[in-house]
Order: C-alpha cells, then structure tokens, then sequence
C-alpha cells in the first residue's frame, strides 16, 4: 500500500477508551504536540460495561487520577446520576466513592474537553502498524497508509485487538457494542518483541426498563452530604436516578446448571483467562454451588434511555437460555431484552515486558496503557493512561519520569504488581492488594500526590488554589483537635457519651481516640464552624488512627532502604552463586530495577534477596 504522512507529532495515543483519553490529555496538557487515534470517533471514553466509575479501591484510583491533574474524576462528577460511599461501617482506609453515570453524557463530556485541548488533534483511523528506528519508536502506520510521526507512542488499546464476542454458539469478530475490533496490530506487537496472550471478559444484557418490576425490587438510594470524586468540586453531584437489588433463585440456577453444555465457558469454546473477581453468572453459580442465590444489582444507563444494567448477570449463554435465566429473576419475570449478554475475548501483553514507568523494555518511547496491558475496569485503564501519558512527555522533555511507589499511591501498587509479578487473569484493584491501605486513604490523594505536578501544567491555577486551600484548612483542623479542653465540659461530654479515662488536660484528639465522634465534639464544643465536613473527617481519620500510622510509616522507612540499592540492568543472574535456579529465571525474565522490587517477584525469596545484597557488596567494593 501506498503510504503518505499525516503528520508529525511528539506523541500518539493509539486508543480513545479511558487509558487513551487521559494519555492524550496529559499529554497534550504539558504542552506537547499529541495525535489521537482511534478506530471511532463514537467510542470516545465509551463505557462497554457498567457505566459506573469508582467502588471499593476503584474510588481510589480517581481520585489518585483527579490529585494528579486527570479527567475522570471531573467527568464522572458532571455526568453523575448516583453517587454513594461503599463500605461506609468499614474502616475509612476501604471507604470508596462510587457513582452510576450517564453512559451517553459521559462520553459527550469527555469528547468535548479533547477536542477543547491545546495541543490535541484526534483522528479516526485504525493503527496497524508501530513503526521503529535504531531500537526507539518513530510513529505508527494505519491501515489506510497513514504515516504519524512521533518520539513517543502509547498503545491503548483497550479489548479492541483481535476481538471476538461470543455468544453461545455464535462467535464473531467485533469489539464490545458492535464496534469494529483492531485486526492489524497484534503481528507488529509480536514482531516488536511483546508477548501476546489472550484474555476474556464480558457484560450482561441490557433490559427496557418499562418491562421490569421495580416494586419487587429493593431500592437502594443516593447519599447526600458526602464529597464528590474530584478536588475541584465542592460539592457532590446531584441524586437523580434510583438503582435496586434482586436475587437469582434456585429456578435460575438449575437453569443454568442443565444448560451448561451450551455455554463456551463449559463446552471448551472459551479458553482464554477470564476476570477472578467479576465472573460470569454460570461461573458463579457453579464454582459457589452451596449459595442459594447470588445479588442483582438494576442501574440505569443514561437519563436519555429506558436501558438498564443488570449488572451480576455476566454471560455468555445463548440467547434463548439467556431469556429463561433473566425471566426467572424476581422483577424481571416480564423482561424485554434491548441488548443481550456476550463475552468478549482479545490479545493483550505480557506486562513483565514493560518497566514501572510503563515504557516496552525492548522498544524505546513506546508506552502501553489500559487493557492492553491485561487490566480489568475503567479505573485501572485510566490511571495507566495518566501515567504513560505523562511518563511519555516527560521523557521527551528529559525529565525524571513518574513512578508512584507502593506507600504513595493505589496507582503504585497497579503497576508495581504489573510489571513486577504480571497477571494470568484480568487484574482488577482491591484494597486488600495494598500493604499500606492506612496511608493511601482517598480523603488523601490529593495529600500524597498533587505535589508532584508542581509546576507542570498539569497544576492549574484552580486546583493549586483548592490544594492550597485544603492543606491550610487541614492542618488548623489538626491544631484546633489537639489543644486541651475545658475540663468541665470535658467531663460532661465524657458522661454523656460514656468515654472512660482521665479528663485533666484531655485534648478534642484524646477523645477521638477513646470512641468520640467529631461531630458531636463539634457540637458539645462548639469548635470547627466554619470548616467543611471532609476536611473534619480527614483530620479526625489521622488522630484516631495516628498510632496505626506511625508504625506504618517506620515499615514504608524500612522497605525503602531496599528500594534505594539499585539493581544494574547488565547483571547477568546466571552467574550469581547461591542464587536457586528459579529465582534466577524470574529475576532474569523480570529484570528488576531495584532489590525492593526484585523481593516482590514472585518466585524470589528473602534468601535470595540476601544473595543479591552480598553480590552489590562485592561489586562495590
């Protein structure tokens, strides 16, 4: 084919999804020149599952993504038609924000803000091939001949590569909603060097919400008074829509349970890896035999459409068993079906291939973000995105790249796991995967890495005033809760609320710490008017949890004296003495670049870790 150049950029973003769309922003943001290439301009930032941002450790990573001059957060805000705290009778450290969103809304939005970006020029087109010179990336060729140059690529590719859905016994090539999958790349990955493995996931139907039966249902409200996902905003968004819970029954299960020779997952049609911790309905029923029935979840999909999310019934069942298990489901017994569930399989990469900065280790100035890099969720995508985006500009304009460690960040412990044990399945973020869940509290992003975009553009004018704001307002907190109180009032309140311990010289902290609650401190006292009510919360988190902290940070203070002996990327593992033959095969396919990340690997235990610290020893002296 016949080639001529499109143009000649610093960066192209191979990709429109959540990854791409907060690559492309970052960016273009720091002032360079940036190309976005997408397969459909109508897929901008489109929400192929639920259309729902945040949730347990997912709540984290926006606003991890919003501390750091990203999109999601902002977008999720202004397309919110739900917003609630998950976990809220947990500990603050898994309290998440999660909002339903309009779907349509939210990929107009965030449309919008890219084609109102300096710097960012988008362009429909399908990539299929990334083009080198001398071991560093120099463009991407699209399909039609296309030519965009560039010093820097990112892929975000999302589950676009080689797409197939599957539904029952009918497989066909498409990418998730009826778009066009990527059919060209994966050979160009392959010849670059990547390793390429094939992952599944899948949605469930999406049903006419004037044929359900809501009063059967269990109603689950919007909460007011609770903060918004982005430090811009002041205030959450407004409550607009309902969702509700059903249950599957035991009808639905034996259904599915003498259907199970027609579902790819059971009858060896499917074979990839598909997501541990959002299975399919038939996976549930059959890998938690003894439940008697499995939660529903009914979310609307947009303000605009009578479309609803029945989200808990991922399947890949044919259609005519999909109409029998959904029918069976108290409230959907007359259910009329829009969209019909379907599994969706794609090629992704290996990514121990890839360096914490999320740069390819063979291909210099290319990048991968998102799906691609065999993550599950919009979050995960996006806060990848941010960090090539902004790890690409940097490299351009040769500064230190960004890399968020395991105590700074959730977005830390996503890529540390990625690039230092790789996934066999689709990743999904918990909390449970951060050792440091104390420090990475949402209430504190902005704390831990705003920051780190000083003076970048990342850091706008508004958000250094919010920041600024915050911080200040943060800290008198902290000054008014550790002053002593008056002893007779203290003694008062102590009664009242039925606090043990001495009350002579007792500070607002001590009586946190013994079971008050801020609010009726506040209140008692009469202290804190004119504060808002996050920033009373996240002062009270840190003195009822200070002890907790301190011994946290003396670990982080620990592990980080492993993070700072570097490892040559020239050490040749084969010859190290002492070493036992796996921890050689791991180090040696992982390549780490410190002895911290070399004692995640999984395979490496501390006596090998040892070992490397007597080599870096010898070498030294």
């Amino acid at each position: 084919m016949r080639t001529f150049e499109e143009g000649q950029f610093d960066i192209v973003v191979v990709g429109a999804g959540h990854a791409g769309c907060e690559a492309a922003l970052a960016s273009a943001r720091l002032g360079l020149k940036t190309a976005m290439l997408t397969l459909n301009l109508d897929s901008i930032a489109f929400m192929a599952c639920n259309p729902s941002i945040g949730g347990t450790a997912k709540g984290h990573l926006v606003r991890e993504i919003d501390a750091l001059g990203g999109e999601m957060g902002v977008n999720a805000d202004k397309t919110a038609l739900q917003i609630r705290m998950l976990n809220e009778g947990k500990g603050e450290a898994v309290q998440s924000l999660r909002c339903q969103c309009d779907k349509n809304a939210y990929h107009r939005e965030m449309k919008r803000t890219l084609e109102n970006t300096q710097n960012l020029h988008i362009v429909q087109g399908e990539c299929a091939q990334v083009l080198v010179e001398h071991g560093a990336v120099c463009g991407v060729e699209t399909t039609y001949g296309g030519i965009f140059k560039a010093k820097a690529v990112v892929l975000a590719t999302g589950v676009y590569l080689n797409a197939e859905t599957v539904t029952g016994e009918h497989r066909q090539k498409s990418g998730p909603s009826g778009f066009a999958p990527a059919t060209e790349l994966t050979k160009s990955l392959i010849d670059l060097g990547f390793n390429v493995r094939r992952f599944k996931t899948g949605t469930p139907a999406r049903l006419d919400g004037r044929t359900v039966n809501f009063a059967a249902c269990t109603k689950q409200h919007g909460e007011d008074g609770i903060p918004a996902f982005s430090f811009l905003h002041d205030a959450p968004p407004e409550n607009k829509s309902e969702c509700y819970i059903t249950y599957t029954n035991a009808e639905t299960h034996k259904i599915i349970l003498d259907n199970l020779d027609r579902s790819p997952l059971y009858n060896g049609d499917i074979t990839s890896a598909g997501p541990r911790y959002c299975p399919s309905i038939e996976t549930k029923v059959v890998r938690f035999a003894d439940k008697e029935r499995h939660q529903i979840f009914i979310e609307p999909e947009g303000a605009d459409t009578n479309e609803i999310y029945i989200q808990g019934m991922s399947s890949s069942m044919p259609h005519d068993i999909q109409k029998r298990m959904y029918r069976s489901v108290e409230g959907l017994e007359n259910c009329e079906f829009m969209r019909y569930a379907y599994a969706i399989e794609y090629d992704c990469i290996d990514t121990l291939d890839i360096y914490p900065t999320l740069e390819f280790k063979k291909v210099e100035g290319l990048y991968t973000a998102g799906q691609i890099n065999g993550t599950s969720g919009y979050e995960e995508a996006a806060a990848q995105g941010l960090i090539a985006g902004i790890n690409a500009a940097f490299k351009i304009k040769n500064k230190q790249p960004l890399v968020l460690s395991r105590d700074e960040a959730y977005i830390g412990v996503l890529i540390d796991d990625l690039c230092t044990k790789g996934t066999e399945e689709p990743y999904r973020m918990m909390t449970s995967r951060a050792e440091y869940a104390l420090n990475l509290r949402q209430d504190t992003a902005d704390f831990r890495l705003t920051p780190k975009i000083e003076n970048t553009a990342l850091l706008t004018k508004e958000r250094a005033e919010k920041f600024a704001k915050r911080k200040k307002e943060y800290g008198e907190v902290l000054e008014v809760l550790n002053k002593k109180t008056d002893r007779e009032s203290a003694v008062e309140y102590s009664e009242k609320y039925k606090l043990a311990g001495n009350t002579h010289g007792v500070t607002y902290a001590d009586l946190i710490r013994r079971g008050g609650k801020v609010e009726d401190i506040c209140k008692h006292f009469g202290i804190l008017k004119d504060y808002g009510k996050e920033i009373i919360k996240t002062a009270e988190t840190t003195v009822k949890y200070e002890g907790y902290i301190s011994k946290s940070r003396a670990q982080i203070e620990k592990a980080k004296k492993l993070e700072e002996k570097k490892l040559p990327q020239d050490i040749d593992y084969s010859k190290i003495q002492g070493l036992r033959l796996e921890a050689r095969e791991k180090l040696e396919r992982v390549r780490p670049l410190t002895l911290g990340q070399a004692g995640r690997i999984s395979g490496v235990n501390p006596a090998d870790v040892t070992v490397l610290m007597v080599y870096l020893a010898m070498q030294k002296h």
